[in-house]
């Protein structure tokens, strides 16, 4: 297909948003998805001229038709087993699967100084949170990891005769012992505690892989509505071997397709990132 393209500042893009608020441009959907090297060019076209303060902060929305994209983290044990093709990419994180059914959000902004990339990425997941909770579905962040989750349920130790109450700490299973896609940065009160085998399988519901180039964010989030979420098992999700992922339609029992998702996400991007205010580019 052709190469989508953004209107150029002369075009009429200073048009919209006043300043410090938030653009929204569809770049496909359905039948009209966008390839993932098409929309990966326009990011870089959108990034310089937000970077030159040609056009306001701008967030391309669309899906994929059916891709596997790699960060730069990315372990060849992690890509399909079956020589399936992978598209590799210049964010952060590891592999995932993009397709039909998914909404993608890339937001191109302008990061406040100092550039704080994890407040980035949580405001990124404050925004997917809000929307799920609209739909119904409580999720919440996990400690180390980012993205959006369905925490497991609890798993109830059996009491042994005899012996001292356990504390149900599962040391072999605590993803801080060894696990490299522990980032200790995404810690705090936002964060349910990592499952130490104290929960059930958590289910990823969304994820985030971003870069920061010149203070200007790249690549973005996924959420998964009602894609055919067996395009994640070829590959180690995310790199994350002892969790699942779900979707909206999964959790929720009924069909959620991105159309009715995409006006939410719309409106909680907006609240949260224009809550972000750029400072001036250092001369």
């Amino acid at each position: 297909m052709g190469e989508p393209r953004l209107e150029g500042p002369a075009d009429g893009l200073m048009d919209g948003p006043a300043d410090g608020e938030l653009r929204f441009v569809h770049l496909g959907f359905g039948d009209n998805a966008v390839d993932y090297l098409d929309a990966w060019q326009e990011q870089k076209r959108v990034h310089a001229a937000r970077f030159a303060d040609e056009i306001p902060d701008t967030c391309l929305l669309l899906e994929h038709p059916p891709v596997y994209t790699a960060g730069r983290r990315t372990e060849d044990s992690e890509r399909p087993l079956d020589g399936t093709p992978v598209v590799d990419v210049d964010r952060g994180g590891k592999i995932t699967w993009h397709g039909p059914g998914q909404l993608v959000g890339y937001p191109i902004l302008k990061l406040p100084r100092p550039v704080d990339v994890v407040a980035h990425v949580r405001r990124l997941e404050e925004a997917m949170i809000r929307a799920c909770a609209e739909l119904g579905l409580e999720t919440t962040r996990v400690e180390g990891r980012s993205g959006v989750w369905v925490l497991g349920d609890a798993v109830e130790k059996p009491a042994r005769t005899g012996q001292r109450p356990s504390s149900g700490l599962a040391l072999d299973l605590d993803p801080r012992l060894d696990q490299e896609d522990y980032d200790p940065r995404l810690m705090g009160p936002e964060y349910a505690p990592s499952n130490a085998g104290q929960r059930g399988e958590d289910r990823k519901l969304a994820q985030i892989g971003i870069r920061v180039a010149k203070g200007v964010t790249m690549h973005g989030f996924s959420l998964n509505c009602n894609p055919d979420t067996t395009g994640f098992d070829r590959i180690v999700p995310c790199g994350i071997r002892d969790a699942g992922v779900t979707s909206l339609s999964q959790e929720l029992g009924r069909n959620v397709p991105v159309s009715e998702v995409l006006p939410l996400m719309e409106k909680h991007l907006r609240e949260v990132l224009e809550s972000a205010t750029p400072m001036p580019r250092a001369v």
